[in-house]
Parts: structure tokens; sequence; C-alpha cells
């Protein structure tokens, strides 16, 4: 069996063609069981920073390997073991990767894990390619982070040394150093908002949030929940839960949501 993380683990890698930065390799793990290929995958999408190794990726590759299901994660441009710089990503950009892998790694329908900023990605692909989306699942969505969690609440003083130098480090406490913000990310971000309109998405929706959550506060859960046009949208809070959602018991109730979302689509 192929290890799945420690120092035997290497992943894979697929050619993306970019228009901006010329070919880009996306490293990706994909468990692919043969006899059920029919069946709806599973698509990790990790968060801003993160990458395919974070205890939420982990912990899915082996329930994964353990129920034999279809599962693929990845790291975006710039993140993880791919290719590219950090700072040159922006949404337009990453908006790509989810659609790259779905349409070069999987068959069929696949159900999106989409984990704070990889909830806002994932809703976007689920609009780029609602004939292969066939679910979402997302954890903490960062939805129009770049504007409602970035720029909103940025200081006029980060504003200006944005404007004037094009890149400020967001201090986080998941990153000593500051998360590095550039100005193309924040206007171009301003090209893909999605809660300012309906969200003409008609596939099952599941969202959980930790209600001590100071990274991407819940209430930005229950907006999105109101503009997403399907009525199949259930919202999951753990009241003791911070954004990472990573203790063993708030796993397994992301792998429910996970179950439900699959044992719906088998059904159908």
């Amino acid at each position: 069996m192929t290890s799945i993380s420690g120092p035997n683990f290497s992943p894979d890698f697929t050619e993306r063609q970019c228009a901006d930065f010329g070919p880009q390799r996306l490293a990706y793990s994909a468990q692919i069981n043969e006899a059920t290929q029919a069946a709806p995958g599973v698509i990790f999408c990790g968060g801003f920073r993160s990458d395919m190794g974070g205890t939420k990726a982990l912990a899915l590759a082996s329930w994964a390997a353990e129920r034999k299901q279809n599962f693929v994660r990845f790291d975006y441009f710039g993140h993880g073991s791919s290719t590219g710089t950090f700072t040159d990503g922006t949404i337009s950009h990453w908006r790509g990767d989810i659609p790259h892998i779905l349409d070069t790694l999987t068959q069929g329908p696949q159900i999106l894990v989409g984990s704070s900023f990889g909830g806002w990605l994932s809703t976007l692909a689920a609009l780029d390619r609602p004939d292969r989306v066939a679910g979402l699942v997302l954890i903490a969505p960062a939805i129009d982070m770049t504007e409602r969690l970035m720029w909103d609440r940025f200081s006029d003083r980060a504003r200006a040394k944005l404007e004037s130098e094009g890149l400020i480090y967001d201090p986080s406490e998941y990153d000593p150093e500051g998360y590095p913000i550039t100005q193309n990310l924040i206007l171009d971000g301003r090209n893909h908002l999605l809660l300012g309109d309906t969200i003409n998405i008609s596939v099952p929706v599941r969202i959980v949030h930790g209600q001590q959550d100071t990274a991407v506060p819940w209430q930005l859960s229950l907006e999105l929940a109101e503009r997403l046009a399907t009525d199949d949208v259930e919202m999951h809070f753990l009241k003791g839960g911070d954004h990472r959602l990573s203790e063993p018991h708030q796993i397994d109730a992301l792998i429910r949501l996970i179950e439900e979302l699959l044992d719906k689509n088998t059904q159908n």
C-alpha cells in the first residue's frame, strides 16, 4: 500500500498550463479504487497557505483507504509541493486548480470538501463545473475572503502600505511571520465575490463551522447559506470548535457529513 504520509510519502504531479506563468506542476495524491470509479469520489481542497499534509487531509486519506473510497488531495499553485510562488497567486489563478484536478484526475461525480479558503474555491468550482460536482461539504468557508476577511478589516495604515508597496504581512495565529498579502490578490479577488447575489448552485451543501472561530466568523456561513440557490443546505455549528476543527470528534462529525452526501448520491 502506498504511504499516505511520513518520510515514505511522495506526491504525484499533474501539469497545468497557465497563461500567466507557463506550465506548472500541481502536487497531488490520488487513492483510486478501479472497481468503484463510477461512484462519487471525494476531493479535499485545503486552506490558505495549507497543504495536503494537514490533519484533516490525512484523516480523510486514512478514512478513504479504510472505506476504499476514491479520494484526491492536492496542493494549490504556490502551496506545499506544487510549483509556483505563493505571492504570484490570485483568486483567478487558484480558481482554476480545482477544475484542473476534476478534469484530469477524476471521473464521474465528485464531492468537494473545502476547508476555509478551500470552501470559497470549492463553491466557485461548483459554479464552473456543475456537471461534475455532486455536493459540497464546507468547513468554516472563507467566502469572499480577500474582501470580507482582509480588506474590510485592514487598518487605514495597512491599506495605504498595501497600495504603495504592493505587499503587507497580515498577522495570523497560524503563521508567526504573518500571511503575505499582495495588492494583486485583493484587486483580483473582487472579480470573484459571491455574497452580493444569489449563488446558483443546485447540489446539496453541508456547512460545518466552529463557534469559537476567530479567523472566519461563523456568521459568514449563515450569510452563505442564505445566498445559495439550493434548498438542500444544512448548517452544523460546533459550539466549542475553533477554525481548525481538527480534533478527533470534530473530524468524525465531518466524516459523517461526507458519508451522508456519498450515500445520498448513491441512492440517486
